[in-house]
């Protein structure tokens, strides 16, 4: 597993979520299930899945927003109806891996995070993206904002 500090712009166009941290597995796949029905809306030539999700910032901190969609190259001026354009740039730590151990990832890259002596910022977005591999099978890339 392979973990590293980057800087990345991310421009992407999706739909806007909230709800109880708990009920995220469940709630943002549903959600993303509609940005894919939308696509047709969209003029993009490939398409990458991502997730935006608000930071949990301790144990009394139960509701959460999130935006799931897809990658977009350039800044869109024209959004279709009901969706929304988000572009942020920061530093981050990274790691790839199967969506299966998406929570091993999680915790595998923040214990790696601290070790370095990266200090979390939690006033930005979580970043998922996923991309599909053989058999059905899918990756996801985990970003975790930090301060620099």
């Amino acid at each position: 597993m392979e973990f590293k500090k980057v800087k990345r712009n991310f421009r992407m166009v999706g739909l806007k979520g909230s709800g109880p941290f708990i009920d995220f597995g469940t709630d943002v796949p549903k959600l993303a299930q509609k940005i894919l029905n939308r696509l047709d809306e969209l003029e993009i030539r490939s398409i990458t899945e991502i997730a935006l999700f608000e930071p949990k910032k301790d144990e009394n901190h139960l509701e959460g927003s999130y935006v799931v969609g897809v990658i977009v190259q350039e800044p869109l001026t024209d959004v279709p109806i009901g969706m929304v354009y988000t572009e942020t740039e920061q530093h981050y730590v990274t790691t790839r891996g199967s969506m299966k151990d998406l929570g091993n990832l999680h915790n595998y890259l923040l214990k790696w995070s601290e070790d370095q002596g990266h200090k979390r910022n939690l006033e930005s977005y979580i970043i998922e993206t996923y991309h599909p591999i053989d058999n059905g099978e899918e990756e996801v890339e985990i970003y975790l904002p930090i301060h620099t």
